[in-house]
């Protein structure tokens, strides 16, 4: 959390799941002023959008179409990063030209 504050000085609240529940919550708001908000699982058998979490599900779908981020391939962490920069860059400049196109 310290890292986090120290780099993204601006996050000012955090999204996880059920297991970041309990404690956390009041120790990141005493700690660090951040607010959690947990999203949690209505019914375990039935698809449904949960706030937030959806984000970041659809971004990993988004990602996993590429073959390289598919598997762990980089030796250096550096270079599997900038193979998420890339995708996620060809992404963006795809719909950019769709929409101008």
């Amino acid at each position: 959390m310290r890292k986090l504050q120290m780099k993204y000085s601006r996050v000012k609240k955090l999204w996880g799941d059920a297991r970041y529940g309990g404690k956390l919550i009041d120790w990141s708001k005493l700690m660090y002023e951040l607010e959690v908000e947990v999203v949690k699982r209505t019914e375990q058998h039935k698809f449904v959008v949960l706030p937030k979490r959806w984000v970041v599900e659809r971004t990993f779908s988004w990602l996993l179409r590429y073959r390289r981020l598919v598997a762990d391939y980089e030796r250096l962490k550096q270079s599997a990063e900038s193979m998420v920069y890339i995708a996620m860059t060809r992404l963006m400049l795809r719909r950019i030209a769709l929409d101008l196109g």
